[in-house]
């Protein structure tokens, strides 16, 4: 395969709410799209930064900056370029996992395009639909989560995740559960607390949560460890997770029963797929989250969280939870699953005229 080019789109999404968590409030998402052309193919990929750099090292002008600088002139020069080999000739350049996950996912679409076959069964899914949860963000009051959890419940999602942080944990999580009953119910702390709050996380045992998300610092797998003896809630590590080396570490330490694995983060669907082949070779429960994706993103998102080792719910929820016009064909939820895509490549195309209105830049970095 040879790129032919190579294309940054930016697109202006608003929120049909605002989703506040502990490293900000959001009302809109920056998306920068990623749109290469073989002589065979095009594809397509969505890169999962931010506008800044909270979530992450990563921020979507940084992205873009290393695309342009490092990560696409080294592609451009590599010989016979296939998506398996994007990791190896990317690797001189350190860290950047969202920029070159972008990247591969996009080539890798055209690569299955070209192929005539799907993103599901070239990962190896099992699944033709993936159950549907859906996160909540923190909110002003008790009554105003409550509200908003009973309208996702009567939507069909069958999880329900809350953003906690210190201050807002207990009351809120106590209030779900005792207003609805036996759900499946999680929380996400987006590392938040620190080891001295256990005694807070402690409390929040009395739930039967399905697990906490994430509570400490990204580089803490010894604290994730220490926690995990001290709660009975089992613990699931998100942002930690950058590799599958990394999620052979924390599984063998004892850090977590759970990963997340969002493709994004880790580097892409190839590495996304490591990381869920050593979970299940531990008899690790993993889903896949979510980073407000558009529907390109979901589309891929989906085809992972079909493969055997996803048992649990993911936030890849329907496309009306985020974004009043999705940037593609809605994704919608039925009966609280999506259907996972059955087209070639990752199965969707963005709808030419939306694309158009929500375009708010673009770049050509090659061809």
């Amino acid at each position: 395969m040879k790129l032919t080019s190579v294309e940054l789109i930016r697109i202006a999404m608003p929120l049909v709410s605002p989703f506040r968590t502990s490293f900000g409030t959001q009302t809109s998402r920056q998306i920068l799209l990623v749109h290469v052309t073989t002589p065979e193919a095009e594809g397509w990929a969505e890169c999962v930064t931010l506008e800044d750099p909270v979530y992450s090292p990563e921020y979507t002008d940084g992205a873009a900056h290393v695309m342009r600088h490092h990560l696409v002139p080294r592609l451009a020069a590599a010989e016979n370029l296939t998506a398996a080999r994007v990791a190896q000739v990317l690797h001189p350049i350190k860290g950047h996992r969202m920029a070159k996950a972008a990247l591969e996912t996009a080539i890798l679409d055209a690569e299955l395009r070209a192929a005539g076959t799907p993103l599901s069964t070239y990962l190896g899914a099992t699944k033709d639909r993936v159950a549907a949860g859906v996160s909540v963000g923190i909110m002003d009051s008790i009554p105003e989560l409550l509200d908003a959890v009973d309208g996702y419940l009567q939507q069909g999602y069958v999880r329900i995740k809350l953003k906690i942080e210190p201050g807002w944990d207990y009351e809120p999580v106590k209030a779900v559960r005792e207003r609805f009953g036996d759900i499946l119910l999680q929380t996400d702390a987006n590392t938040s607390y620190t080891l001295a709050d256990y005694k807070l996380l402690q409390r929040l045992d009395a739930f039967d949560l399905l697990f906490h998300e994430q509570p400490l610092e990204e580089e803490d797998i010894a604290g994730h460890a220490q926690l995990a003896k001290l709660i009975t809630t089992p613990v699931c590590l998100d942002e930690s997770i950058v590799s599958a080396a990394i999620a052979a570490d924390a599984i063998t330490r004892g850090a977590c029963s759970v990963i997340n694995i969002k493709p994004g983060r880790v580097g892409g669907y190839l590495e996304s797929r490591r990381i869920h082949d050593v979970a299940l070779a531990h008899g690790v429960p993993v889903w896949c989250g979510g980073m407000l994706e558009t529907g390109i993103g979901r589309a891929a998102n989906a085809a992972l969280a079909a493969l055997p080792g996803f048992t649990l719910p993911g936030d890849t929820s329907a496309s009306d939870r985020y974004y009043s016009q999705d940037v593609t064909t809605p994704f919608v939820l039925e009966d609280g699953h999506l259907t996972v895509p059955t087209g070639a490549g990752i199965g969707v195309d963005p709808l030419p005229d939306v694309l158009a209105s929500l375009t708010t830049g673009t770049e050509r970095l090659l061809g």
